[in-house]
Formats: structure tokens, sequence, C-alpha cells
């Protein structure tokens, strides 16, 4: 599942090692939401930890990323996997900064055509009987 997210780099975590063949490194970005920012935590594995490098804390970033969810020991565990971060510049665009793989032409096209409700829930069955 790719969502997307747009906020201030709040907090930077360093890379962790933890085992042999897998490395981590977390971030927080501050999300607006309401009266009430948010400050949600993401996470970088193994190549796409390198990322985090180019951007400082402060920064205004776009985060793409997918929904992860995991079972253990009946415990479930949900975990916000992050695999492109822009900057964010002032059309609310990807600048290409820090971005692996290029430019993006889908956030071009999301300043041209703003998202509509139907977008949101695509995968959302509306053939309800009431």
């Amino acid at each position: 599942m790719a969502y997307k997210a747009e906020g201030k780099l709040h907090k930077i975590f360093p890379t962790e090692q933890k085992t042999e063949k897998f490395s981590a490194r977390e971030f927080v970005l501050e999300v607006q939401d309401g009266q009430y920012p948010q400050m949600v935590k993401f996470q970088l594995v193994q190549e796409k930890c390198a990322l985090m490098d180019d951007y400082n804390e402060g920064d205004q970033i776009e985060v793409d990323f997918d929904l992860r969810g995991r079972e253990w020991n009946d415990k479930y565990f949900t975990n916000l996997q992050a695999w492109r971060i822009g900057t964010v510049g002032e059309g609310g665009g990807d600048q290409g900064g820090g971005q692996a793989g290029g430019s993006s032409n889908a956030a071009q096209d999301s300043d041209k055509y703003p998202p509509s409700a139907t977008d949101a829930n695509a995968d959302f069955d509306d053939d309800i009987p009431f």
C-alpha cells in the first residue's frame, strides 16, 4: 500500500545495524493536522537508509511510504516504511533533492490534478446496499 506524507523533518536517528545483513534508520516527520501537529515516525531499511543523508532537521520534505504490518507472539505491529524522499518546493511538488531514481512525474502531475475522493478510496467497494 503506497502513501505520501508531507511535513517538517523533526528528528533524524542514526542508522542501526539490527543484524549482520539488516540495517534500519528512523526519522520523525511533523505533519500538520488541524490545530495539533502529529509526530509521525517512519523507517528506512537497507540501502534506503542513505536517503536521509541529504536532509537536515527542519527541512520540509515529502515522503513516499508503504504501510506494513505483522504479527509476532499474538502482538501486532505497524510500520511506515519509507522508500522515497524529496524536498517540498513552494508549489508543494517534488524538487528532486535526495530522491532515488530520478525525478517523479507523479509529483508534477499531482500539482496539475488534485486528488479526488475516488483516488483515496480506489480499493473501496462502494456497492453498499444502503
